[in-house]
């Protein structure tokens, strides 16, 4: 039996991983415990896509289970073994600003976890693939110190900088720099995943991900840049944009052509390989023109407020280089542009709006 195991099984990637592996392997499991809820209250909840899951995909089994608990894990391990050919690790605190509220639980659930399923997955079934959602905050504040300038809209880096053309690749530092608090967490567990594939030999990959969107995804304040604001978009709710004029810079890869990145690594795998992943040059946006199209999407006027203090160690302008990953993968190409996206987070957020009336 072929098994594809999931943590954040309900989350935005997580569920899409669900949704993509569920003709590909006899079983896909799903680790989830609903901590996204705990993090950020009600909006955050994933039991709708839990539920959703459960009934489109027959063969997906959940289990409810806690990253942190060793014990937990074996359980789940020793069930199914070697079975077990990928792991798809998506689960993570994955807030700057929560994180400092909570370390302990911050590092716990994103360093300690990983270390945890690092480990069982060496001690139970060694020969899977394991796939880590990184981000691009390893990096710290780095990319503040690129040469910046100012347009109506947006900042852009210099045409004349080597990151002008594609954006930002694997080799900037993440040392000399303040990453946050939850920065920090996924450093530590970004490097273990690459020691893991590099000391033990096991089939790692780590993909420091962009801005991650997509219509499943439950947009809080605090996590889920796109999905917050179309939200905001459709209800009225108020909008904070926090400093750098909202004209900082992100890009945004569709939570599919993610999963459909980790597809194709899994049928080719690396040890300890580590890839920018984002939307790149094909999707990016500020957070004005953001705003600029959840407008012309909805047909609602958007309200928002601005607040002149910037997030600590937030980046104003990051493109995510994905020409590593396209070498090593050429049959990958991203398949939503921005405007895509957008329309589909609408359309599902009108509809689950709808049902909780």
């Amino acid at each position: 039996m072929n098994i594809a195991l999931v943590t954040g099984s309900a989350g935005l990637i997580g569920s899409e991983a669900v949704a993509f592996f569920a003709d590909k392997f006899d079983l896909v499991v799903g680790i989830d415990n609903n901590m996204r809820q705990y993090f950020f209250g009600p909006d955050g909840s994933t039991d709708w896509n839990r539920n959703r899951l459960a009934d489109a995909f027959p063969n997906y089994h959940h289990r409810t289970a806690d990253i942190r608990e060793v014990p937990q894990l074996q359980t789940i391990f020793q069930e199914f073994g070697t079975d077990i050919k990928l792991i798809l690790h998506t689960a993570a605190q994955p807030s700057h600003d929560w994180a400092a509220r909570e370390p302990f639980t911050d590092f716990g659930v994103n360093a300690v976890g990983t270390l945890n399923l690092l480990e069982m997955t060496r001690l139970h079934c060694p020969e899977a693939v394991f796939i880590f959602t990184s981000t691009n905050k390893v990096y710290g504040d780095n990319p503040n110190f690129l040469p910046l300038i100012e347009t109506d809209t947006r900042w852009e880096i210099e045409q004349t900088h080597a990151y002008f053309e594609h954006g930002i690749d694997e080799h900037m530092s993440l040392d000399h720099t303040k990453h946050s608090i939850f920065g920090a967490s996924k450093v530590a567990a970004d490097i273990m995943v690459q020691e893991y594939g590099r000391y033990f030999g096991m089939k790692t990959g780590v993909f420091r991900g962009g801005c991650l969107t997509g219509p499943n995804h439950s947009g809080a304040q605090l996590h889920g840049f796109l999905s917050y604001l179309m939200k905001c978009a459709i209800t009225g709710t108020q909008y904070t944009i926090f400093g750098y004029k909202g004209k900082q810079v992100r890009d945004n890869i569709h939570s599919w052509d993610l999963v459909n990145m980790f597809w194709h690594f899994y049928q080719n795998p690396r040890a300890g390989e580590v890839y920018n992943a984002g939307g790149g040059r094909y999707a990016n946006c500020s957070m004005l023109e953001a705003i600029g199209l959840c407008e012309e999407i909805s047909g609602n006027v958007m309200n928002y407020q601005y607040s002149e203090t910037n997030r600590s160690g937030d980046h104003i302008w990051y493109i995510s280089d994905l020409s590593k990953f396209q070498a090593h993968y050429p049959g990958w190409w991203w398949t939503y542009d921005l405007k895509a996206t957008m329309v589909q987070i609408h359309d599902s957020m009108v509809a689950r709006l709808a049902v909780a009336k």
